[in-house]
C-alpha cells in the first residue's frame, strides 16, 4: 500500500470515495459536488488538498484538507473528510492516512488540527481515540447553505 498526493488523474475516483463516505453517513443525497468542481477546486484552484491510499493501483481511501485559520492560535489545518472503504479498514491504511495528514500539519506549523466525527460513529471515534485526539462535546456546529 502507498500513500500519495492525489492527482487529477484520481479525481473520478475520489468522488466516488466520497459518495460512499456519505452513504455511510446516512447522507446519500447530500453530495452535490460534481468531479469537474472537484477537480477544479483540488488542482486549479488549489482551495483543498487531497492524499489517497493506493493499494494495487486502486485507490481505497482518502484524506481531503485544506488551510484553516484562527484568531487565537493562527493557521491551523482543517481534515475535511477522511475515508477509508470497510474491506480495507484495520489493514493500516487509515492510521497511515490520519499520520500522514498529521505530518503534513506539523510541516506547515499549523497550530493544530480540526475535524468533527458524528458522535453515533463509534468505529471512527475509536480510531481517534487511539491518537489520544480531544473530541470535544461542547461546542455545536453552524451552517449555512447556499445554492450555488
Amino acid at each position: 500500500m502507498m500513500i500519495r498526493n492525489a492527482e487529477r488523474k484520481d479525481v473520478q475516483e475520489i468522488h466516488q470515495l466520497i459518495v460512499e463516505l456519505a452513504i455511510y453517513e446516512k447522507e446519500p443525497e447530500a453530495v452535490t459536488n460534481r468531479v469537474e468542481d472537484l477537480e477544479k477546486h483540488l488542482f486549479d484552484e488549489e482551495v483543498c488538498s487531497a492524499i489517497v491510499a493506493e493499494k494495487e493501483g486502486q485507490i481505497i481511501g482518502f484524506a481531503l484538507y485544506y488551510i484553516s485559520y484562527s484568531t487565537w492560535k493562527g493557521k491551523c489545518l482543517y481534515l475535511e473528510d477522511f475515508y477509508v472503504q470497510p474491506e480495507h479498514r484495520k489493514t493500516g491504511a487509515g492510521t497511515e492516512l490520519f499520520e500522514e495528514v498529521i505530518r503534513r500539519a506539523k510541516q506547515m506549523n499549523a497550530a493544530r488540527m480540526d475535524w468533527q466525527v458524528l458522535e453515533w460513529n463509534e468505529l471512527a471515534i475509536n480510531f481517534y481515540k487511539k491518537f489520544d485526539a480531544e473530541l470535544n462535546p461542547e461546542w455545536l456546529n453552524g451552517r449555512f447553505h447556499f445554492s450555488a
